[in-house]
């Protein structure tokens, strides 16, 4: 390709709206152009890269026997139904009726669809394994679409489906999925961890997120300095610790004025004491509720956790009986159970009973510190037994802290920000139930499929690789995935038949070894040229100029480094035969 017949469309400014690198530097460099909130065209620079992401996607899902399909954006609702979906997702889920007025949805994932697949085309065991994917747009109805491609509203999505006769065999699918988007990663150059992720409502184990590396991520990634362990934040455990209920005290129980200290670190900062001996108080209500959904009575709960931690919301889903139903309490439920606004609560001198889960830190605790359910007031020196029952449940119901000990007993843990873009997972029979999707397995008897699904967000992983691959001069691509690989950059192009001469003959080169290469033919003034091509981030540049022929050198660059470097102009192609596949 040549730059004078592509369209390059870069910008001095980005836009007043472009909050994050990503977002700044692609619309910059030209790659995508605002169309309305959260939906973007995708211009030719920022295509080729989506294409070459596409590509290696699709040759190892390809290679792990996955086999391609393309569903419909626009789906009809009588499959969301049928699984309650079109009822149960929130706005997310965008509705929409044709001239029949019947309804439809404009498809933000494809469960409903390719179990429908399913249940019409495999009907015996003798039929699977079998793995069905796609590479589709998505259309997501975002409350704040921002940060450009990182949270769109429509966006490209390759998403996969596996069915299986039983578990263990989708295990085995799950498995070679792993090993698949490994590959994948792999091959993208982009420093990343596979952690574990929290399965939500459907249970079990199986589930992996992928993670780009980012300082500016929105996750945060847990992961041993000694071992393998890795964890997203929700999942993430540190080692339990060996006591439980500690009894052996040093002091004697004593209520304390800390007046106007309402946060464990003002009363330890009264009290000279280390944070880690107060214990914080959180009070949630669960509701139950009538069949026209109004509430027939409610349960406060306090969770305790140590004063430096902090509560861990999925982990408290789990505790029997909040069951991701709870809620936190309102102060009059506040003031009813404890007789004292928040600030001052604690597990001792309740007003009314509530159900109290302790995390397993607490727990091990002695001589700690609390709210005395009075203002101004605190109490130290609590302990269990002694002062305290047994409290209902005992939970890890905390984030993980860097420096915690591994679950694993190898190493600490240690934290960094990350960027999910692809997903794992073992549905089970959560959808084939639903939709009474069934094989007659090798017993001769109908079975339910058992099927997991696997994500990439092929368009949300250029946004992820520059956020972890830029510079004050622009995007640094890696190289399996930039737009172009190499760009030949000409000074005196159209004037000068020796620089046209061996510009040609070594575009002509690459293109025939297969180099994806571009060269600039517009005779931009170097300085111009140069400020572009760093912008959009092209990994290597060679640039031939009259000046240069003349000595018989030309220039070579690699966008990570901040110098050219001179050579004859025969030994380039060697050079580059070396340094660009």
């Amino acid at each position: 390709m040549k730059a004078s017949q592509f369209l390059i469309t870069t910008l001095k400014e980005a836009p007043a709206d472009a909050e994050v690198v990503s977002h700044q530097l692609m619309m910059r460099a030209g790659l995508i152009k605002r169309v309305g909130s959260g939906i973007y065209n995708y211009m030719p620079m920022g295509l080729r890269v989506i294409r070459k992401v596409e590509q290696i996607v699709r040759e190892e899902m390809n290679a792990a026997g996955a086999v391609e399909l393309s569903m419909p954006v626009i789906q009809p609702a009588e499959l969301w139904q049928e699984t309650g979906r079109f009822e149960k997702m929130g706005p997310e889920l965008l509705r929409i009726k044709d001239r029949h007025d019947r309804d439809f949805v404009v498809q933000p994932t494809s469960e409903e669809v390719v179990t429908d697949i399913a249940r019409q085309e495999l009907k015996s065991y003798k039929q699977l394994p079998k793995n069905l994917y796609q590479i589709q747009t998505k259309f997501r109805d975002e409350r704040r679409p921002r940060f450009g491609l990182m949270r769109g509203r429509e966006f490209i999505m390759k998403d996969a489906y596996s069915f299986d006769r039983n578990m263990e065999a989708a295990k085995e699918s799950y498995a070679a999925m792993t090993v698949a988007y490994r590959k994948i990663f792999d091959r993208f150059g982009l420093k990343y961890r596979a952690v574990a992720a929290d399965s939500g409502a459907i249970g079990g184990d199986l589930s992996e997120e992928f993670q780009v590396i980012a300082a500016t991520g929105e996750d945060a990634i847990v992961y041993s300095t000694g071992s393998e362990y890795a964890a997203n934040m929700e999942k993430a455990e540190a080692l339990q610790p060996t006591s439980r209920m500690a009894s052996t005290s040093a002091e004697s129980i004593e209520k304390i004025a800390t007046p106007g200290n309402s946060t464990c670190e003002a009363v330890a900062a009264q009290l000279g004491l280390p944070l880690t001996r107060t214990v914080k108080s959180l009070v949630l209500a669960t509701d139950e509720l009538a069949k026209d959904g109004s509430v027939v009575k409610s349960q406060v709960w306090l969770l305790l956790v140590r004063g430096d931690h902090s509560m861990n919301e999925v982990k408290v889903a789990k505790v029997e009986g909040l069951n991701n139903a709870f809620r936190f309490a309102t102060e009059a439920e506040i003031e009813a159970h404890f007789g004292c606004k928040p600030g001052y609560l604690g597990p001792l001198r309740m007003k009314l009973a509530t159900r109290v889960v302790v995390d397993r830190e607490v727990a091990a605790m002695s001589d700690w510190i609390c709210g005395a359910n009075e203002e101004g007031f605190h109490i130290r020196g609590v302990n269990w037994g002694r002062d305290l029952p047994e409290p209902d449940v005992v939970a890890d119901i905390r984030n993980v802290v860097a420096g915690d000990a591994s679950p694993d007993g190898k190493g600490q843990l240690a934290i960094e920000r990350g960027i999910e873009v692809g997903h794992v997972f073992y549905l089970g029979t959560k959808y084939s139930k639903a939709m009474d999707a069934k094989f007659l397995d090798i017993d001769g008897k109908p079975k339910l499929f058992e099927m997991g699904c696997y994500g990439i967000g092929i368009t949300r992983l250029p946004a992820a690789a520059i956020e972890q691959n830029h510079d004050e001069r622009g995007i640094i691509w890696p190289d399996a995935i930039a737009p172009f690989t190499l760009v030949v950059c000409t000074i005196d192009y159209a004037k000068d038949a020796a620089v046209k001469a061996t510009a040609d003959g070594l575009y002509e080169a690459l293109r025939a070894r297969g180099v994806d290469v571009i060269l600039d033919d517009r005779g931009e003034r170097p300085g111009i040229m140069f400020a572009e091509w760093e912008l959009i981030g092209v990994p290597h540049r060679v640039v031939i100029s009259s000046r240069g022929l003349k000595d018989g050198t030309v220039e070579y660059q690699r966008r990570k480094e901040t110098a050219a470097t001179k050579m004859a102009a025969g030994e380039l192609d060697q050079f580059l035969a070396e340094r660009v596949k």
